[in-house]
């Protein structure tokens, strides 16, 4: 069941990797202490700290996804995941110990790569993981809007994200805002 669950997992994302494997472990870790099963609609609520690899296994185990508005990105570049579980509002904060995919940086690539997917694969739960119940409001759960159309570019906006510029619906991009990564 197990490697059928990982399976499943690789097949989604794309290939193996350490991102994938520390979402997948910080996944079953939620779905144990949370007692839940994969969400069906809202009912489990997952955060991810990262945009990396182990979000896809989140999503794939879980059932949280974007679309369903249980799936929320907040890329602050942690491997750190909060599961909720909206029956009773308890949230589990999943993190990655510092340190603990630390590799020697004068190994070549491919060793330092194999020596994190041992770390990975064979240290406990409490040895890879912070993990701890955190008092926090759940976020609302997904909300439909009516969508406008831009006077600038005529394409179809969700009301809630519209600007107003001279008193017409402008949506986001027209309105100059950018969408990019700070790296």
């Amino acid at each position: 069941m197990i490697q059928d669950r990982l399976e499943g997992v690789i097949a989604f994302h794309g290939h193996y990797c350490p991102g994938v494997t520390i979402g997948y472990r910080a996944a079953l870790i939620a779905l144990r202490e949370l007692n839940v099963a994969r969400a069906q609609d809202e009912e489990l609520v997952a955060i991810c700290e990262n945009d990396a690899c182990g979000v896809d296994a989140v999503q794939y185990l879980t059932g949280c996804t974007v679309g369903k508005g249980n799936l929320i990105l907040r890329d602050w570049g942690k491997q750190v995941f909060t599961f909720g579980r909206r029956s009773d509002n308890k949230m589990l904060r999943v993190a990655l110990k510092y340190g603990g995919m630390s590799s020697a940086a004068d190994l070549p690539p491919e060793e330092r790569r194999k020596l994190a997917f041992e770390r990975l694969e064979k240290s406990t739960d409490e040895e890879l993981f912070d993990v701890r119940w955190v008092d926090a409001p759940l976020p609302s759960p997904a909300r439909i809007f009516k969508s406008v159309q831009c006077a600038q570019c005529g394409e179809g906006v969700m009301e809630a994200r519209v600007h107003l510029r001279e008193g017409q619906p402008v949506c986001p991009e027209c309105y100059g805002e950018v969408y990019t990564r700070r790296y």
